[in-house]
């Protein structure tokens, strides 16, 4: 056992009444990696991000996040996450939703970050409008946004290029290549190959519900890794 695992998963399985989602994942992260999960649809990506975030509760086995000695409190307040819902408020502003949030992880004197936050993604001149009024990938970089305030230690991302504009994808990837400097742990759900292979630092393959292969990037043949990816890919 790996004393300096930041996230620690052991034995993870998740089964639903005729489907078994997981099938015993085993991972271990340290402080700082970039982990980035390719597979198919129905792999079991989105439940094992659930259940990470603690949205979800495993049918057994364990998620443990460590830490470490300069993160203090409860680290799963420290936990920003990005999937396919926006988790907007549409009747609120822009930043009403930022104001919300920052509420709820009890930020003091939100204000400042909030504006900075806003202007990153490119929406303070819209920072009074009603998010039922803005496009799909304006409410995608206004969730962006959200997933930030709280300055995760952990970020989680499901499919997070998925219905952004060409800025919001931009804005997203410069994100995380910042977080990832600043030693921020992340966890990538993509279909993108791309996009994940020029982020993450290690890259993983999660099929039929059990993590079939994890390598760090720099050990990675291409060729060899698409042929393997596009197997797994075949078999759904």
């Amino acid at each position: 056992m790996d004393d300096t695992a930041f996230l620690r998963i052991q034995g993870l399985r998740k089964s639903y009444e005729y489907v078994d989602a997981l099938r015993g994942v085993d991972l271990t992260l340290a402080r700082g990696d970039f982990l980035c999960l390719f597979g198919p649809n129905g792999a079991g990506k989105t439940t094992l991000i659930k259940i990470v975030a603690d949205l979800l509760k495993p049918t057994s086995g364990t998620v443990e996040i460590t830490g470490g000695p300069d993160l203090d409190g409860d680290i799963r307040s420290r936990i920003g996450l990005i999937s396919h819902q926006t988790l907007l408020y549409d009747e609120l502003t822009a930043r009403e939703n930022l104001q919300f949030y920052s509420s709820i992880y009890q930020i003091p004197d939100p204000d400042d970050k909030i504006d900075s936050l806003l202007h990153t993604v490119g929406l303070h001149n819209r920072r009074d409008e009603r998010v039922s009024t803005f496009s799909r990938g304006m409410q995608q970089r206004l969730s962006i946004a959200r997933a930030l305030i709280n300055d995760p230690v952990l970020l989680l991302l499901d499919e997070p290029y998925s219905g952004l504009d060409q800025f919001a994808a931009t804005v997203l990837s410069n994100h995380l290549k910042k977080l990832h400097a600043q030693h921020r742990t992340i966890i990538m759900v993509t279909h993108n190959l791309t996009r994940g292979l020029e982020t993450a630092d290690r890259i993983g393959i999660l099929s039929e519900g059990r993590l079939v292969y994890l390598k760090d990037r720099d050990e990675i043949d291409l060729p060899s890794f698409e042929d393997h990816y596009l197997m797994h890919m075949e078999t759904y």
